[in-house]
């Protein structure tokens, strides 16, 4: 079974985190959700307080296959600004595991240089941000381990593409019938 951190603060949009975490629990892919505040729960840029899994080092997600960022503000700003969960991203990168950021997120990848030469999307007026990256206008961009999507209204797309390449195809066109999605 796959293995899958939801990295979280406050300020993440709570549509493409729990969205991700709905969709891959339900493809039976082991998911936790790890708040970077110093408390488990998080106020969302809705302000909806939201409940994670595990504190940021209770872990040390070196058994993990892929790393979420869900997007929102401040949330992205507080996850670009966490040094620890940098050096977790640059160990996922180094090993060759997924990355995958929606909305405003995929700046924290580009604001670390992890983008060069790679295909990849973001919320309109951070592309900047994606720093020596092939930006692109997809919804959702999958080059190599990066997957990267737009924002909330690319939700179930991005997580039925994390399905897709953590379980298999069959499961997330089974998923996107049952929640009867396109």
């Amino acid at each position: 079974m796959s293995k899958v951190y939801v990295f979280m603060a406050d300020g993440t949009e709570e549509v493409e985190a729990l969205t991700v975490v709905d969709l891959l629990r339900r493809a039976k892919v082991d998911v936790v959700t790890v708040s970077i505040m110093g408390r488990k729960q998080i106020v969302s840029s809705h302000k909806i307080g939201i409940e994670t899994d595990e504190l940021y080092g209770e872990s040390d997600y070196s058994d993990g296959d892929m790393i979420v960022l869900p997007g929102g503000m401040p949330g992205t700003t507080h996850l670009k600004n966490h040094e620890e969960l940098r050096k977790v991203l640059f160990a996922y990168k180094e090993a060759g595991k997924y990355l995958a950021a929606i909305c405003a997120a995929p700046s924290v990848f580009g604001w670390n240089g992890m983008l060069e030469g790679k295909k990849a999307v973001c919320y309109p007026g951070f592309e900047e941000e994606l720093k020596e990256a092939v930006v692109t206008n997809a919804p959702v961009v999958t080059d190599g381990q990066f997957i990267t999507s737009k924002g909330l209204g690319t939700a179930i797309d991005f997580s039925l593409e994390l399905v897709r390449l953590l379980v298999n195809q069959e499961t997330a066109e089974s998923i996107s019938a049952a929640v009867q999605y396109k």
